[in-house]
């Protein structure tokens, strides 16, 4: 990876990790109230959510008008457009997840900074569901392993 790859990497992440502790994101208590629709709802986050899909559909946009990425030989977009049993799981398994912990990956990963106990013992626990994942898809006979991004 190039020195100016690397740097706009970090750059993002940083920014990223940014924004999720400025929207309230790393706090599992104002995402739990986010998703208690029956009880003391917030709806504070639907902002930041919001404020996600315009970001989304602007980068979606101008990928349309470019022809490669700036630092990026192609663009790594899935191919598989097909809506499925393993996606729908996932999908499920992923919100389950988020509604009980009141974290998903990346505000996760931003939130291991603050050094809080239950922030890494949920990172823990999704590296080991990650690793089992590949255990298993590697066990499979011609499993689709989903896209690649370009190196």
């Amino acid at each position: 990876m190039s020195a100016l790859r690397l740097l706009a990497a970090v750059a993002s992440g940083l920014l990223f990790g940014l924004g999720l502790a400025l929207s309230g994101m790393m706090d599992p208590r104002k995402v739990l109230g986010f998703l208690d629709l029956a009880g003391a709802w917030d709806p504070s986050l639907a902002f930041v959510l919001a404020g996600a899909v315009g970001v989304s559909a602007l980068g979606t946009l101008a990928r349309t008008r470019m022809a490669h990425p700036v630092l990026a030989a192609r663009f790594a977009v899935p191919e598989n457009r097909r809506v499925d049993a393993r996606l729908l799981a996932g999908a499920a398994l992923f919100g389950i997840g988020w509604g009980l912990a009141g974290f998903c990956p990346g505000p996760a990963l931003a939130g291991l900074v603050l050094g809080l106990p239950a922030v890494a013992v949920f990172v823990a626990a999704m590296l080991a569901g990650m690793a089992l994942h590949r255990l298993t898809m590697e066990r499979r006979p011609g499993a689709d392993r989903g896209a690649r991004p370009a190196a």
